[in-house]
């Protein structure tokens, strides 16, 4: 069986865009006492997850819209990666918060062009 690598790099994109979204909700103890903050105060990460989504979302996908599908995507998983590494060095909580948010303006953007992508992609029936 051949590998389609385009179509393995948008599931391993959206395997990791999701594990990064719901991934700090059985981890808020555990960040809580990292950063020093209560947990409900850490619970703010997801909160603040959700409206960098809801925000970039729209943003994102009229950058990029004119893009073609393969660049726009690469940008977006950029992004991605900046973000998730900010957050892996953070040394206190503002600094994981605004990486959560960086890290989110492109969730909603990647599934767009990742989606429409991936139906290209596969294999002939």
């Amino acid at each position: 069986m051949k590998i389609n690598f385009p179509l393995l790099a948008l599931a391993i994109g959206a395997f990791g865009i999701g594990t990064t979204e719901f991934s700090p909700m059985g981890l808020l103890p555990v960040i809580a006492k990292g950063v020093d903050v209560s947990i409900p105060v850490a619970g703010m990460l997801i909160s603040a997850y959700a409206i960098g989504v809801m925000v970039g979302a729209p943003l994102m996908t009229l950058l990029l819209s004119h893009r073609a599908r393969r660049n726009a995507l690469i940008f977006l998983m950029g992004i991605f990666t900046v973000g998730n590494l900010l957050s892996s060095i953070a040394p206190d909580y503002t600094t994981l918060l605004l990486s959560r948010i960086i890290t989110s303006l492109n969730h909603g953007a990647f599934f767009r062009p990742g989606i429409g992508g991936g139906g290209q992609r596969r294999a002939k029936a």
